[in-house]
């Protein structure tokens, strides 16, 4: 989480505290609310131009979109933009990452257009980088692209773009689990159901493989994909169930506002409006 943490030998080497660290701990540990409210303390207290005033924005943008503040996660970005452009250039993969961050926060506002085609900018660009954090970048990119295309209705190009990315990013990690996630929403939009219920089984053995600081920020997630892929196979009382786990999850986790907690309970009155 730390991105100004200097990684080293078995990740054993650690730089000196940060004043961003009690914030980054807070995130880590889902306390998003306290995480928003200390990284702004520290970027207030920061002079203009300082990496670790800029570090403390991109942990409040990133808090304020874990509660379902998207507009304000947005703007929040807008401020760390600016400065993490100066510091480190607009082609760092720091300043790309903020951009692809902050472009799959505005899904959450509808704004599906916008996303896909700064998703596909920054994971076009970050394809021509080389070493391991472009590569990452660009699966992140492409994952949040997959996400703007199937809430488009572009499921088809949503599966290819997953498929491609998956194909690219052989690790079995967090980032795999989201791309997959992501496939299986494509199956679904195509009503591939089945298809897409062995897709989010994959992504839930994944899941519980992963260490518990990075499957907070996808709590519910499984649950939600393998819900509606269950309602369209016509499972109604196991898609119920799943739902209905799912939006407790996302809810306890994130809060009512989040994204997930909306089709959470979208999902759960689609499965009772058609049980009535």
């Amino acid at each position: 989480m730390n991105i100004f943490r200097r990684r080293g030998r078995g990740d054993a080497e650690r730089t000196t505290a940060t004043p961003a660290d009690e914030a980054t701990a807070l995130y880590e540990a889902g306390r998003y609310a306290e995480a928003e409210a200390a990284a702004l303390a520290v970027a207030r207290s920061r002079p203009r131009d300082d990496q670790y005033g800029a570090m403390a924005l991109n942990i409040a943008a990133l808090a304020a979109g874990a509660q379902g503040h998207s507009a304000e996660a947005v703007a929040t970005y807008d401020q760390a933009l600016v400065v993490f452009s100066r510091i480190f250039g607009a082609g760092h993969w720091l300043t790309l990452k903020l951009r692809s961050d902050r472009a799959q926060q505005l899904t959450a506002l509808d704004r599906h257009a916008e996303c896909e085609v700064e998703c596909a900018a920054v994971a076009a660009t970050a394809a021509l980088g080389t070493g391991p954090e472009m590569a990452r970048l660009a699966a992140a990119a492409r994952n949040g692209l997959v996400f703007a295309l199937n809430a488009q209705g572009r499921h088809q190009e949503a599966e290819s773009v997953a498929r491609e990315a998956l194909a690219s990013h052989a690790v079995r990690d967090r980032m795999s689990l989201v791309l997959r996630l992501g496939l299986a929403r494509a199956l679904n939009g195509q009503a591939r159901h089945q298809e897409a219920l062995d897709e989010a089984r994959g992504a839930g053995e994944l899941f519980r493989a992963l260490p518990e600081r990075e499957r907070r920020p996808d709590q519910g997630a499984v649950e939600l994909v393998s819900a509606s892929a269950l309602f369209g196979l016509q499972r109604v009382a196991e898609a119920r169930q799943l739902a209905a786990t799912a939006q407790e999850m996302c809810t306890a986790s994130f809060g009512i506002e989040h994204r997930r907690s909306v089709e959470a309970r979208e999902l759960l009155e689609r499965i009772d409006g058609a049980g009535s």
